[in-house]
């Protein structure tokens, strides 16, 4: 305490107070303009760790990739809390896609309470694209085993539980910004809503195959174990081929619908490199679909005795390095345990001109043959576009035609589509059958071409 007789007065006070002013503010110019970034920053950061010393609170930093792959500690947190909503939340994020039925709230902030003990949470991210996530879990540093042990092993419990049971599936596609990096994983895929009303009971193919087919996949699904126990990858592979329009997209839809599986559209002639193929094929999630539509058309595949040249894309003026070993590689090879639960597609519209590398057991598993439209799946076509049965006495007719004619169930689709009443509708599908004319290879053939066929690859 000053005495009373040597109390400074009011305005040495203010003298000194302006004079510690001014020196900081040379301070600050000198620091900011003479000093080098490097020096500046070694001394700021020293600073900021002399008072963390003094701190309470114990930070975890959880990024969104570990790596090439996605940390699930990140993923289940953004689960988890994108649906807690409580008072402690200030700053929101609004957002709602065109073809989405809810609003989206992503909040920036929150504070939750674990066991009476406050943990803060907060997200973190650059408005730079290509930049990566995180989130930061702070709280008092004498709580440190309670949020370890028990706190986060519950959400990532709580969000596999909450994803099962409010999942909305989605369609993922290469994002704009693929042909400039990969690195990161975040903007590799764009995911959009896929609201596809594909299901095996619609589709145009025989009952017991599609049978077949759905009891194929529900045992690939469940048998993890058993694929650890022999030895392999959890995966399963299609190989879904025939003429254009014959159902291979529609049914790849109803596979998704029936496993409530994502699909990841991958389409190879935006790859350029295999180190290329490798990033994005990581990034692909578990419990999911990943698609090659047209792969004999894609990239020149077929023949691996100029595997050099394998790469030559579509486009004259663009060329790929991509090579059917780096394709094999994954799909059966050292990178196909880099997740599991997934189903991989494959659609050709002609299989003869694929390599017999592609086709062997454990890479394409199932071979389905998608025929041309038979009397038998015009019964479901009949159903779901006129609501008509076999009695109509305009069917037999049909069918007969339909028996000697390669019709695609796309081309039937299109001609019911013109009329909505059932007698018009099939007279003028009576009509087109009649002027495409009956094609002898049909009537010699019609055991082949007019039947679905499924083959089977033993692992």
């Amino acid at each position: 305490m000053f005495a009373k007789n040597n109390m400074p007065s009011a305005q040495t006070v203010m003298s000194t107070a302006a004079s510690f002013a001014a020196s900081a503010m040379v301070i600050q110019t000198v620091a900011r303009n003479l000093l080098p970034y490097e020096l500046k920053a070694y001394i700021f950061n020293n600073i900021s760790m002399f008072f963390k010393t003094f701190s309470f609170q114990t930070i975890l930093i959880i990024e969104e990739f570990d790596g090439l792959t996605r940390n699930q500690i990140y993923k289940a947190a953004e689960i988890y809390l994108g649906t807690k909503t409580c008072s402690s939340m200030k700053l929101y994020k609004v957002s709602m896609g065109e073809k989405e039925t809810k609003i989206v709230f992503k909040w920036r902030q929150v504070t939750r309470q674990v066991e009476s003990k406050k943990v803060v949470f907060q997200g973190q991210s650059s408005n730079v694209r290509s930049e990566k996530r995180s989130f930061v879990l702070s709280f008092h540093k004498k709580h440190k085993e309670k949020v370890l042990d028990p706190y986060l092993p519950f959400v990532l419990k709580e969000s596999k539980h909450l994803m099962e049971e409010k999942k909305t599936l989605k369609l993922h596609t290469l994002g704009n910004d693929h042909m400039r990096r990969y690195v990161g994983g975040a903007e590799t895929w764009q995911p959009i809503k896929l609201d596809h009303p594909a299901n095996f009971g619609i589709l145009v193919m025989n009952t017991e195959l599609k049978a077949t087919i759905m009891e194929d996949l529900e045992r690939s699904v469940k048998r993890k174990d058993y694929y650890r126990r022999v030895g392999k990858a959890w995966k399963r592979g299609y190989l879904l081929y025939g003429p254009p329009g014959t159902g291979k997209s529609s049914l790849i839809a109803a596979m998704a619908n029936y496993l409530n599986f994502d699909i990841y559209d991958l389409e190879l002639t935006h790859i350029h490199r295999n180190s290329d193929l490798r990033r994005v094929l990581i990034a692909t999630g578990n419990r999911s679909i990943l698609v090659v539509e047209d792969i004999d058309c894609g990239l020149e595949l077929h023949d691996r005795q100029t595997e050099p040249q394998l790469g030559v894309a579509i486009k004259p003026n663009r060329t790929s390095q991509v090579t059917l070993s780096a394709l094999l590689n994954f799909i059966d090879g050292l990178w196909s345990s880099c997740g599991e639960e997934r189903i991989i597609v494959f659609t050709t519209n002609h299989k003869d001109r694929l390599d017999p590398a592609l086709l062997r057991p454990r890479r394409m598993d199932v071979h389905i043959h998608m025929s041309y439209c038979s009397p038998s799946g015009f019964d479901t076509l009949a159903v779901n576009y006129l609501g008509v049965n076999d009695h109509h006495p305009l069917m037999s007719i049909t069918k007969e035609l339909l028996a000697k004619t390669s019709v695609t169930p796309a081309e039937i689709g299109e001609q019911l589509l013109m009329n909505e009443d059932p007698e018009a509708a099939l007279k003028g599908l009576i009509d087109f059958l009649q002027q495409k004319g009956p094609d002898m290879s049909a009537i010699n053939m019609s055991i082949t071409k007019h039947v679905d066929e499924i083959t089977w690859n033993k692992i």
